[in-house]
């Protein structure tokens, strides 16, 4: 009898994920669907958990492609943040970057744990925000102000 351990739940997880902008300024969007591991229905950064043996950068890169078939180019490091969950009962590290979208038609590869994306500027985001998202938004303002990164 195994017994497999989840991450987040059984230990702290590691995710990463990126506020993405196009050539426009505008930022994308993901709206987590029915089978989103937390915080179902809330607009986020999209991203998610880093493998074993994988790098950050690598891993954003992955979710990205099979999430919603774009490419990204990852420009900085944003921030690094406790994404706590307590009625959730999960624990993660989130690990977020600024990233400029290089190709790909965006569209939901994955219905099941997104049910809406979409881009967006910065002075018209969709509420609800993740809680991560928020800390994000919060970090970017505190380092870039309105301005648009791209």
């Amino acid at each position: 009898m195994s017994c497999q351990l989840i991450a987040g739940y059984d230990y702290i997880g590691v995710g990463v994920g990126a506020m993405l902008f196009n050539n426009k300024g505008e930022v994308f969007l993901a709206q987590r669907g029915e089978k989103a591991r937390n915080e179902r229905g809330f607009w986020e950064f999209p991203g998610g958990e880093v493998t074993f043996g994988e790098k950050l950068t690598n891993a954003i890169h992955r979710e990205f492609l099979e999430e919603y078939g774009i490419e990204i180019e990852v420009l900085e490091l944003l921030s690094v943040a406790d994404h706590l969950l307590n009625q959730e009962n999960q624990h993660w590290v989130s690990v977020t970057f600024i990233a400029r979208h290089i190709s790909g038609n965006s569209k939901i590869l994955e219905s099941e744990k997104c049910s809406d994306i979409g881009w967006f500027l910065l002075s018209s985001l969709p509420e609800p925000l993740s809680s991560i998202s928020k800390k994000n938004l919060y970090s970017y303002r505190e380092k870039y102000g309105q301005r648009a990164f791209y």
